[in-house]
């Protein structure tokens, strides 16, 4: 479904999912198949469905195996820091997507994407995912859209992430997980989009209350055709993309639309 809706719509799909959720708030939270069952899947949707594929990776040791079947990297943001986690991704020659840590400023991402570029890979998408606001709360600072991106680096926004309230529910056995705010979940996105991202990272489920991670910020899949043909209208209508050559380029007279305004 999801890449009927995105061939309808002409986006570029890529698949994500996780082998293993290691950075859960609980112990007893879901984690996943591991790495050789979850690996096995992955591979087995990129060979029925045809499309690219995604997936975190947590340690080292765990990136020449993942990049034999996915096709990009994720750095989680927990882990965007980590010099050797980073090294080891760019090694495999893979796309990275790093993702920025909650409590990160955009130098920090600058700076991760130098790292993978030290180990030969320049192929990094910088993430951004929210800031802390607070202890239970996140904030999407638009101006790290622009901030993170560097020539020829492209820049996705994490829009449902970005709504946990981290540690914000508590469960009928006392576990304690993420809560969240799916209901602006297009805000954030129009917002992202019209800013100019090449990208974004939705959660989408068929049934967001019976997902076993994250379920407060799941899209609802019967949503996501309305939702994504209202963000490529606005991607098709905003120059969010074209930066500004200099300062320069806020003086002078007013430019007006193409058929707005003026003569010929």
């Amino acid at each position: 479904m999801l890449q009927e809706v995105a061939s309808r719509l002409d986006i570029p799909f890529i698949f994500k999912a996780s082998f293993d959720k290691a950075n859960r708030t609980s112990a007893s939270s879901f984690r996943g198949p591991g790495l050789v069952a979850g690996l096995e899947i992955l591979a087995a949707v990129k060979a029925q469905v045809g499309v690219p594929v995604v997936t975190d990776i947590h340690e080292p040791a765990q990136a020449a195996s993942v990049a034999e079947v996915a096709d990009v990297l994720q750095i989680p943001a927990f882990l965007c820091r980590q010099t050797d986690l980073i090294d080891a991704a760019a090694r495999t020659k893979r796309i990275l997507h790093i993702k920025k840590g909650q409590w990160c400023d955009s130098s920090v991402m600058s700076a991760a994407a130098e790292k993978a570029a030290a180990a030969g890979n320049p192929h990094v998408i910088s993430c951004e995912r929210g800031t802390n606001l607070g202890y239970s709360d996140l904030v999407v600072d638009v101006r790290n859209l622009i901030w993170m991106r560097r020539p020829s680096g492209l820049v996705t926004a994490d829009v449902t992430h970005s709504l946990q309230l981290p540690g914000g529910r508590i469960d009928a056995l006392g576990a304690r997980s993420a809560g969240g705010l799916r209901e602006l979940i297009p805000t954030v996105a129009r917002a992202a989009v019209a800013v100019g991202v090449d990208g974004l990272f939705m959660e989408v489920h068929d049934d967001p209350a019976s997902s076993p991670c994250d379920a407060p910020t799941q899209w609802p899949l019967r949503h996501l055709p309305r939702l994504l043909g209202e963000l490529s209208e606005i991607a098709g209508a905003t120059r969010g993309r074209k930066p500004l050559d200099s300062m320069e380029d806020l003086k002078g007279p007013p430019v007006w639309p193409e058929g707005r305004g003026g003569s010929e």
